[in-house]
């Protein structure tokens, strides 16, 4: 499957939705569906062994996630699901500890003793220890140090917690690709539809004949605006800016050992990133902002600003360019009261909503098409505008 196609990762969503909501779970239907039928060893026996303790990590899932839900509605176990799924369809062959990484890469953030009863955190601990016991000490013990980087500490701000994972990641360099198929899945997340809004819509003509059609009568959405979810658009522009910090300090500090390049979810974060910006404008162009001549308006000035290079830097608030401080302002707030204080005003500003999709858009781009591309004024320190 592509992996970043919206389309096949709702497939993938129904596909272990159904499994979970069957009357019987069976846990080696999912496990098989994760693992994509792919072995976990050449030897039968050793390859029984893992897949046992890959069930048994399930099982302790199931009871962790049980009551939890995501913010848009779903059940919150298919998050490390999906996200093991989408990390196997990437890799040749698989390995115990990374698939365990993937899988428990949240539950010390999630899963805490005061959300269970005191006999079932006693049940679910001895499940768990009972688990890692199976396990070869040194491979319990990397499963543990790699949960240990890939959990945001308390007051830790989002580029803190990136910077400390690459630097980790020196000697653990699977987490980048954990943590790019965490951000991948969170990506496709953020919509709960029954179809993709791209399909079927070529966004890039829609965009031509905003520009040079004169007699153009505007794009004409096949619904109408669908009711308000938890997450609006700034919140979605909020997602992608994660996105773009995150590939931007994994192109300035991410290891490579020769063995391993995470490419493939690097780009696939990269094209899911892009889809969402072009659906975040489309939405804008169809309810939100409908005048043409004033859609024109704001993409010449979005184009004019990303090709003198200004999109590709952190840049302080300017009152003749809208875009100019939309990170240093709006989104890239580190502390998170904020940061939502500012979405909220952000998403009343639909016109700087839809300069700064333009903006998302080239800049997913700039990681496709330059491998040394990356924001300029990103560190983990946080953000310095210029």
């Amino acid at each position: 499957m592509p992996l970043f196609d919206l389309t096949e990762f709702f497939k993938l969503s129904s596909a272990l939705n159904y499994n979970l909501s069957a009357a019987s779970l069976n846990r080696y239907n999912v496990l098989m569906y994760i693992t994509d039928n792919k072995r976990l060893d050449d030897d039968d026996k050793l390859d029984r062994e893992k897949k046992g303790i890959l069930m048994e990590a399930l099982g302790y899932l199931f009871s962790a996630y049980r009551q939890k839900r995501r913010h848009l509605g779903p059940m919150a176990v298919l998050h490390p699901l999906r996200a093991a799924a989408l990390f196997t369809r990437t890799r040749p062959s698989l390995d115990l500890v990374e698939l365990l990484t993937l899988l428990f890469h949240d539950i010390l953030e999630d899963i805490k003793p005061g959300q269970f009863e005191v006999q079932e955190w006693i049940t679910m601990e001895e499940q768990l220890y009972g688990l890692l016991n199976r396990m070869a000490p040194e491979d319990e013990s990397r499963l543990t140090e790699n949960m240990l980087s890939l959990t945001r500490l308390d007051n830790e701000s989002y580029y803190q917690y990136i910077g400390r994972l690459l630097e980790n990641a020196q000697n653990a360099p699977e987490i980048v690709e954990v943590k790019l198929a965490d951000r991948l899945d969170n990506t496709l997340d953020l919509r709960i539809d029954l179809e993709d809004p791209l399909a079927g819509v070529d966004f890039f003509e829609n965009i031509f004949q905003i520009m040079f059609v004169n007699n153009y009568p505007g794009y004409t959405p096949q619904r109408e605006h669908s009711p308000a979810t938890a997450i609006n658009g700034a919140k979605r522009l909020y997602q992608l800016f994660k996105n773009a910090v995150l590939l931007s300090l994994i192109r300035r500090h991410a290891p490579d050992d020769g063995q391993r390049s995470p490419k493939l979810l690097f780009d696939a974060v990269s094209e899911a990133g892009l889809n969402e910006a072009q659906r975040t404008l489309i939405h804008l162009i169809s309810y939100h902002v409908k005048d043409v001549a004033t859609q024109r308006g704001l993409i010449l000035e979005a184009m004019q600003y990303c090709y003198s290079g200004r999109s590709n830097w952190v840049t302080k608030p300017d009152g003749s360019q809208l875009l100019d401080g939309l990170f240093s302002t709006y989104i890239g707030q580190k502390s998170g009261r904020l940061r939502r204080q500012q979405l909220d005003i952000l998403y009343q500003n639909k016109n700087l909503m839809l300069e700064a999709a333009v903006a998302f858009i080239v800049i997913f781009l700039g990681f496709l098409n330059d491998e040394k591309y990356y924001i300029q004024g990103i560190s983990a320190e946080g953000i310095e505008p210029r």
